[in-house]
């Protein structure tokens, strides 16, 4: 029933084509107002996060109590080093957090769940992640792009009520899109749902299935072929576990996480009723983007509850640890490591919480927020992270059981630098993001004069697209030129002892310079800016760095008008400003002055084999085989490795 997608024969498609599949999947329109974009397009809107928003009480209220009951959990009944030394979540902790609720913190009260916002959402993902965190991925892949998120965006009102209430109390959810041979180019996706009657039949293989091992319910994205009365396209369905032919043939392993429940799945003639499928033929990969616009916001989370215990590791160790006379913290050399630990975990928290705040109020379209806040986070977690491992020394590279074996503290600082390093590749690795971003950042400029650098369009589209972009550009090149940015009284209502006001000014100067900068890449490069991807990246950090100190800023004043630590809220902010200032300054001179082009010279080279006497002198120990495994859809022909928990 279903045509062969071997290797070989997978779909053939072409780079414009894969980018005509990636576009028509991201949302075309700007409905609602978006505080990145507009600071990409040189418009500093601090109206648009300032002042703050909160939580209702309601939603606090209730999501304090949950807290409470969450932690006491963790304290008493997870013992994180047992989960990393067995590679397993013991299943009475997960049945734990079931009886908890946890699976259910963004499921509606209607359905059985604790309708949480995104952040306390966040927050307990924090807490219960900083216990172990596998634990936190295991709740954030059933509920930030599993089953319940998706059904909550496009599902009907039958399939809330049939499968909600399994999620927020009983079942396990995964998310299944990756293949094989498929990672972040949806395009050649293999895995085919062929209509048949009132069903249709999936045939396919899924890798890296984050809860997958272990889950009562599937989203998978499969192809469905177009033919009368079907659309075809990229298509999500929910899908039982249980079902004949679904089969879970490998728990994976990894550097770090080891106790997830990740594997490979197989379906071989599946057949799922069309009443699962989500939203119509054709609209999966737009229902995963759109889930993964907040459900980005779960990896920050994690991110956060890192920083935080590197802080803590760090003070602690080293007040304790002396060398040379003076406690280690006292040496230059260690201090700033300490004040960059301590600086960017504030910062995390603020773009964190900003955001969560923002889609809990639905009244910004954040999915360049969401995006910056995983881009951001994963990339400075992992650097406080190493930072710590650093501070600690020998200490730090030896693991939690070595140490405590010999008598000392068991601090996993090695675990969590492996635990972390996953954060700059899944939900859209770091190369990626800058790409998405990018296309986000650029998307007034496209919308404006995309058909004049597109090669396909005829000299009448590129008229019409010229006396467009002139009169935009008209109205928009002339703003870039002077702002509040260059009033010194400007924003002064964030002068408190420390003065943070110069900080905005500089956000708001450099928003407009890097409007500038992107302007003129496109001016410069036209058709070929989006194979510029080392600019585009040096783009986006520069956004990302100013939203985090926008960021900073205003949740350091959010904490002195509440009388909460809000002096030393303006001392981190300002820290991390003049921290983040350094490292904007760095990466727009590298955006003229870099080796982009030198280096794929040296690819080139690289790849012809110009370079392969370089590669003499060792032994490699990779083992035999193909370099992606075979995917061709069939039987299994392994034992099944799924592990529902009853």
């Amino acid at each position: 029933m279903s045509a062969s997608t071997t290797p070989s024969s997978r779909p053939a498609v072409t780079e414009r084509e894969a980018r005509e599949v990636a576009e028509a999947a991201r949302e075309q329109h700007w409905r609602k107002p978006s505080f990145a974009k507009e600071l990409f397009l040189g418009r500093f809107r601090l109206d648009l996060i300032h002042p703050h928003p909160l939580p209702d009480d309601e939603l606090a209220q209730r999501g304090e109590e949950f807290l409470a009951k969450l932690r006491d959990f963790v304290e008493t009944k997870v013992d994180g080093g047992l989960i990393e030394r067995e590679a397993r979540i013991p299943d009475e902790v997960i049945d734990g957090l079931k009886e908890l609720g946890a699976f259910g913190m963004k499921i509606d009260t209607k359905y059985g769940g604790l309708g949480l916002g995104q952040v306390y959402y966040n927050k307990a993902l924090s807490l219960a992640g900083s216990a172990s965190p596998a634990i936190g991925v295991l709740l954030s892949a059933h509920q930030s792009i599993g089953v319940p998120q998706p059904l909550k965006l496009f599902g009907t009102q039958e399939q809330r009520e049939r499968f909600l209430p399994r999620c927020a109390r009983t079942d396990i959810s995964a998310f299944l899109l990756t293949e094989p041979d498929v990672g972040s180019d949806p395009a050649r996706l293999a895995t085919t749902a062929i209509p048949d009657g009132d069903d249709y039949v999936l045939d396919g293989v899924k890798l890296w299935t984050t809860n997958g091992v272990v889950a009562d319910l599937l989203v998978v994205m499969a192809r469905v072929p177009k033919s009368e009365g079907h659309r075809g396209g990229i298509t999500a369905f929910v899908v039982e576990t249980n079902s004949p032919g679904v089969t879970v043939e490998n728990r994976n392993a990894f550097m770090g996480l080891r106790g997830i429940e990740n594997g490979v799945t197989r379906f071989h003639q599946v057949r799922v009723p069309a009443a699962n499928r989500v939203g119509e033929e054709g609209q999966g990969l737009k229902i995963a983007l759109t889930t993964l616009n907040t459900g980005r916001l779960s990896l920050p989370a994690s991110c956060v509850a890192a920083g935080k215990w590197c802080l803590k590791i760090a003070r602690e160790w080293s007040a304790a640890r002396e060398q040379w006379g003076k406690p280690v913290a006292h040496h230059e050399a260690v201090g700033s490591k300490i004040s960059f630990i301590a600086a960017t975990t504030f910062a995390l928290e603020a773009v964190t919480d900003l955001a969560s705040q923002m889609a809990d109020e639905d009244r910004n379209d954040i999915r360049i927020e969401g995006a910056l806040a995983k881009l951001y986070a994963s990339e400075m977690a992992w650097t406080m992270a190493d930072e710590l491992v650093q501070i600690r020394g020998g200490r730090g590279f030896e693991t939690a059981d070595s140490l405590r074996a010999r008598g000392e503290r068991g601090v996993p600082a090695e675990q969590l630098l492996r635990d972390l390093r996953i954060n700059r590749i899944f939900e859209g690795s770091t190369e990626i993001m800058h790409l998405l971003i990018a296309r986000e950042a650029v998307d007034a400029h496209l919308s404006v004069a995309g058909d004049l650098i597109d090669p396909e369009k005829s000299l009448g589209d590129k008229a019409r697209a010229g006396a467009n972009a002139g009169v935009f550009y008209a109205k928009w090149l002339p703003k870039l030129v002077a702002g509040p940015g260059q009033l010194p009284a400007s924003y002064g209502e964030f002068k408190h002892g420390v003065d943070l006001s110069g900080h905005l000014r500089y956000v708001e100067r450099t928003a407009r310079k890097l409007a500038r900068s992107t302007f003129y890449a496109m001016s410069r490069w036209q058709g070929r800016m989006e194979s510029k991807q080392g600019f585009l990246g040096r783009i986006v950090d520069i956004g990302a760095e100013l939203f985090a100190m926008s960021a900073s800023c205003v949740r350091a004043e959010l904490l002195r008008s509440q009388g909460d630590h809000g002096r030393e809220a303006y001392q981190l902010a300002d820290v991390f400003c003049r921290q983040a200032r350094i490292r904007v300054e760095e990466l727009f001179t590298r955006l003229w002055t870099n080796t982009d082009d030198l280096d794929r010279k040296v690819v080139k080279g690289v790849l012809s084999g110009t370079y392969e006497w370089l590669e003499q002198g060792i032994v490699d120990p990779s083992g035999e085989g193909p370099w992606i495994a075979d995917a061709t859809p069939g039987p299994s022909q392994k034992e099944n490795v799924h592990r529902p928990i009853r």
